[in-house]
């Protein structure tokens, strides 16, 4: 079996990595999937940092990697989890989030989890899964949507 490290500050990244994705949805005041200088500047400066519209400027190109003007959440997070690792765990959440591209599910909870990466042969306990897919719930209810699950795996990688 695999060996992944320890799995409890692995969740601490996966968990901060999807706390990246609800301040981004903060941020996002139109939820239009994209953050604008002006939400950016807004959000800053309700929060009671003083940045002028040039320094906000400046953080928008930093991560505006494909130079429209906008920070899509992928860009968000490629920029706010650059320096993050998540170890041998992010290439087996990858092959499980591939693995469930071939289920119709919209929610992945850790018991699938549990038996998607006991199928490829990493020994996480039941309860290692759980604590992964509780990381990344957003309303208490055991499971996460698929498209988070993904996002957030794919900004570890």
């Amino acid at each position: 079996m695999a060996q992944l490290g320890s799995i409890s500050s692995q969740t601490e990244v996966i968990s901060h990595v999807f706390s990246l994705v609800e301040a981004f949805r903060a941020f996002d005041a139109d939820n239009d999937g994209f953050i604008t200088v002006a939400e950016l500047g807004g959000l800053l400066s309700s929060l009671g940092y003083g940045a002028n519209e040039q320094d906000v400027k400046a953080m928008m190109q930093q991560g505006d990697s494909n130079g429209d003007g906008l920070l899509s959440i992928e860009e968000f997070l490629e920029m706010n989890t650059k320096d993050t690792e998540l170890g041998g765990l992010a290439a087996f959440l990858q092959t499980a989030s591939e693995s469930l591209a071939l289920n119709n599910d919209e929610l992945l909870t850790g018991e699938e989890l549990h038996e998607l990466v006991g199928n490829m042969g990493v020994g996480l306990s039941l309860e290692d899964c759980q604590n992964i897919i509780a990381s990344m719930d957003e309303n208490g209810d055991g499971a996460v949507s698929l498209e988070d699950f993904r996002l957030i795996v794919n900004s570890l990688l």
